[in-house]
Formats: C-alpha cells, structure tokens, sequence
C-alpha cells in the first residue's frame, strides 16, 4: 500500500538525501488556490539544498511517498480529501480513501520507507486545559516510536507548551534548540521555556543521529528552528485569548480546535499569522535539506 516515486526510490537506493514533507498543511493548512504553489515552494526549498522532497499523502487507497503535480494538485484541490493520523491511515487505506498525512502519519511512513529526515510547521501537542479534557496530539507518541529527524518551529503556540515539553521528555524523544537556547513556539521564537539541548549545525544534527542509531535510542529527534520574523508577541497573546474564548462559546472540541484556532489567527492578524506559517515552513524545509545531505555523506 506505500509506492514510492521514481526519483524518491533511486535516491534511497544510493543512499542519497531524501526529506519527508506532510501533505495536511496543503490539504487543510493553507488557502486555496495558494495552497499548491506554496507546497512546490516547499519542496523547492529542500531541492535546493541538494536533497530530493518527499511529500507523503495518500491518494485512492495507495500512499504515495513522493508525489507527482497532478498529485500534488489532487491533495490541494480535492475535497474529499480528509485529515489522516496515523490510527486513521489503514482505516482509510483498506476503504480506498484520500487524506492529506498529519505529523504522525508523515512520520510513520517516512520511517517504514527509509526516510531519517522529516519537515514541517509547529508540532502537535497537549492542548490547554487538558487536564480536564485529555485532549492530547498523537504526534507526541508517534515520535516517541520513530526513529525520525523532525525540523520544525517548536509546538504550536496555541497550545500548553510547558506540558507538552514534559510529555516529549517522559515519551523519551529527544528536543534541541537550532541555534537557540530557548525553545521556539510556533509564532513566537521564543516560546518562554528553555530548549532542553542546543546544536549550531547540520553536521551537529547529523552526528546526534548518528549517535542516537549507535547507542539503539528509541524516539523520534526534534530539532526546533526558531522563527526569524516572528509574530508581534503583543498581537499574538491578545488573538490567542479572544480565540480560546470563541472556540469554549461554540463549544469547538477534539481535533477541531487547532484549525479553528489557526483560521481565527489568519483573521484576526490580517494575514500575517499565515505569512508567518509559509515562512517557517519554508525555512524548516531548507533546514531539513541541509540535514539529510549532512546525514547522508
């Protein structure tokens, strides 16, 4: 049920730089029709670095590891297209479905294709009052079983970032700062906690990963790159705090309330929520680039 593309397959085979991409953001993450340009944004932003893009979704029951345009444009424009976790996946796959990859998905089947190195936005995580819902992202034990490099911003903003850094430490998945000391969130490039570790570099990276297959650690490594740019702080708290209240008003729960956190960002900033999203995907995904280049000599 997983096909790799062609020049994702040979790339593999020679022991070349391949890096992951999840498809929800193009799916559910980005406005039409912008979506698709951005996502071959994406994927250029790796190529560049002299690795090659592997965006995963699946499309009619088969998983594509690396897609085609007409592929990519199917993902971007099809609306029977839904958001697919990893427990979702064979569900979806055995009925002969479509889904755009979350996270955990993305990072699952990037590990059973051979893929070391995983890019995307912010991470999923342990929702704000979840003490009370339990409300918890599956991409935290997701990464606490694949051995994966994910680069991203941190855990997303809206969410209960304190926690969330308590329960990758107990799930025993690794976190380091790029280039930082503090841990970045989403948005923000600092989101207010230290990062647990710091590496300067993609050889640094590489050597953690290295390390990490020597030593048989299980887990996932998550190397956080901070926003260069990030939203006003000031604007970010005031759309975050009218947000949380709309989403408890209209009684949103579940894996509704992060898109509709995101959208009421997109409209409250005037867009520039959604700039700031585009730009640090796009510098993850160069990131990442330069790692699976550095992992693979």
């Amino acid at each position: 049920m997983i096909e790799l593309a062609d020049e994702v397959a040979a790339a593999l085979s020679g022991g070349g730089a391949v890096v992951a991409l999840e498809s929800t953001i193009i799916a559910h993450g980005l406005p039409r029709p912008d979506n698709a340009r951005i996502a071959r944004e994406i994927e250029a932003a790796v190529r560049e670095q002299g690795a090659v893009p592997a965006t995963i979704a699946l499309l009619d029951g088969t998983v594509r590891v690396g897609l085609s345009d007409a592929q990519l444009d199917a993902v971007a424009s099809r609306d029977d297209v839904s958001k697919l976790s990893a427990r979702d996946l064979p569900l979806a796959a055995a009925r002969g479905a479509s889904g755009a990859t979350t996270v955990a998905a993305t990072a699952h089947v990037a590990a059973r294709a051979g893929i070391r190195v995983f890019a995307t936005g912010g991470l999923g995580g342990v929702h704000r009052e979840a003490q009370e819902t339990w409300d918890e992202s599956a991409d935290l034990v997701a990464l606490s079983r694949t051995a994966i490099c994910v680069v991203c911003s941190g855990v997303k903003s809206i969410l209960d970032v304190p926690a969330t850094l308590e329960r990758l430490e107990t799930l025993g998945v690794g976190v380091a700062g790029y280039g930082t000391d503090r841990f970045p969130g989403f948005y923000l490039a600092d989101s207010g906690h230290p990062a647990p570790w710091r590496l300067d570099s993609p050889a640094e990276v590489a050597a953690a990963l290295r390390a990490r297959e020597e030593l048989g650690s299980d887990g996932a490594l998550v190397v956080a790159n901070p926003l260069d740019e990030q939203l006003d702080p000031e604007l970010h708290e005031r759309v975050l705090g009218e947000a949380l209240a709309a989403a408890g008003a209209e009684d949103i729960r579940g894996r509704d309330v992060t898109p509709f956190l995101l959208a009421r960002f997109h409209e409250q900033t005037g867009g520039a929520s959604l700039r700031a999203n585009v730009r640090l995907v796009l510098r993850n995904a160069a990131l990442a680039g330069q790692i699976a280049v550095a992992a693979a000599v």
